[in-house]
């Protein structure tokens, strides 16, 4: 039975019954409407509400916060690829990345919403800039690359049936193919520097020696860190999030060779970052912490941050991945290469906590007492309402517009 909106739906291809669709929709927003209100809870109450304290000013959010902006990376670097390397069958797959980066970068800035407290007062950020701040450059920066996303956004809604009907609108959406490298380097430029300075923060936090770095001119080695672990992850994102997506249609959206090549460049990069992560942890306890007195085991010394964390970190989610993508054989088996992408993203969600909550957990006195945390159900709630939200924004792009050019061509009527 062909769907009452067929004539939106992307020419020469099948979707569900509009019917089907709006009850997937409507159950989307169950969870949704918990997350809400988690927001309203923290608004109306405070911070308060939640489990951050004087001992964990970050918490959940701010590791969220910079886990979904890693994840993200697979928008600017695939971007970077398709546009600036010029690879040309990532042209099948860019159009997705630029989907999943929109969410991820507005899921980041939802989560400032909550975690700044007072939201009337977020412009603060940009009209009381604090210049001498890592967090004002990053602010700007995602708002930038957001607005950038945004625009990359734009031609695949332009080119929805019914509105490139419209001169007008095809002329503008041509024009943007067109301005799309020149778009995506500013991307690139902007990803560049916030991811950076998200490691940045960290690093140059000298009274907590678990995470000070040392570094290269004004930056830490953690900015460049966090560049590249971000690169090696956000492409296994993209990959993860299009597979899945299959999964729902139950189709094949996108040729195994696309895959493919975004998975080796992804196994090359998680190769390079394992490298100076590896170093960068020898230096820290052979270096860094004997100059401030402490030693590398104490900043294990506290339940739940045993010496489990780093293994887990560097070998589970690390190595074993790393090497399932630079094995062709493995690669392209798609049950391993899913169970890869997995533990690629979950060593980024699991570096960005480290490096937020746990650097707050390691005592740095003698007197010190170590407190523990764990985020309450208005701060999960109020960080997974935008995994329901990403869901929702990819069943309409799936459903309406052309994000994936080489479905019709494997899936003929």
């Amino acid at each position: 039975m062909e769907p009452i909106d067929s004539a939106f739906i992307p020419e020469g291809v099948k979707r569900c019954s509009f019917k089907w669709f709006l009850f997937w929709v409507g159950v989307m927003q169950v969870p949704l409407l918990i997350g809400v209100a988690g927001y309203v809870i923290c608004w109306a109450l405070a911070l308060n509400q939640t489990y951050l304290n004087n001992n964990y000013p970050f918490g959940l959010w701010i590791a969220a916060d910079l886990g979904v902006i890693a994840l993200g990376g697979g928008a600017f670097f695939t971007g970077f690829l398709r546009y600036v390397i010029n690879i040309d069958e990532l042209k099948n797959i860019v159009n997705f990345a630029v989907v999943v980066g929109v969410i991820c970068y507005a899921s980041a800035l939802g989560i400032l919403a909550v975690d700044i407290g007072q939201p009337l007062r977020g412009w603060h950020i940009f009209w009381h800039a604090n210049v001498h701040s890592m967090l004002t450059e990053v602010a700007f920066c995602i708002s930038c690359y957001f607005t950038v996303l945004l625009i990359e956004y734009l031609p695949l809604v332009l080119e929805n049936r019914q509105i490139n009907k419209y001169g007008f609108f095809h002329h503008m959406g041509h024009h943007l193919h067109v301005a799309m490298p020149a778009i995506a380097a500013l991307g690139v430029f902007l990803s560049f520097f916030h991811q950076g300075s998200l490691g940045g923060v960290p690093g140059v936090m000298y009274a907590r020696p678990f995470c000070f770095r040392t570094g290269f001119l004004v930056w830490p080695w953690s900015f460049f860190l966090f560049i590249l672990s971000a690169m090696a992850c956000g492409p296994c994102f993209t990959i993860l999030i299009a597979r899945i997506t299959e999964g729902f249609a139950r189709k094949q959206l996108v040729k195994r060779n696309v895959i493919d090549i975004l998975a080796k460049i992804s196994g090359v990069l998680l190769c390079g970052y394992l490298i100076l992560k590896i170093l960068d942890t020898l230096y820290a306890a052979t270096v860094t912490a004997a100059n401030v007195g402490a030693t590398f085991g104490s900043f294990y010394a506290n339940e739940p941050y045993g010496y489990w964390v780093l293994i887990a970190e560097l070998g589970v989610f690390g190595v074993v991945p790393c090497i399932l993508l630079l094995i062709k054989a493995t690669r392209q088996n798609q049950n391993i290469l899913l169970l890869a992408c997995v533990l690629n993203c979950c060593g980024i969600f699991m570096n960005r906590w480290i490096m937020t909550v746990q650097s707050l957990a390691v005592p740095v006195m003698s007197f010190d007492k170590f407190f523990s945390y764990h985020p309450n159900w208005a701060e999960w709630a109020s960080t997974l309402m935008w995994v329901w939200i990403g869901v929702v924004v990819i069943m309409i792009s799936y459903r309406y517009l052309p994000i994936f050019p080489q479905e019709k061509e494997l899936n003929p009527s």
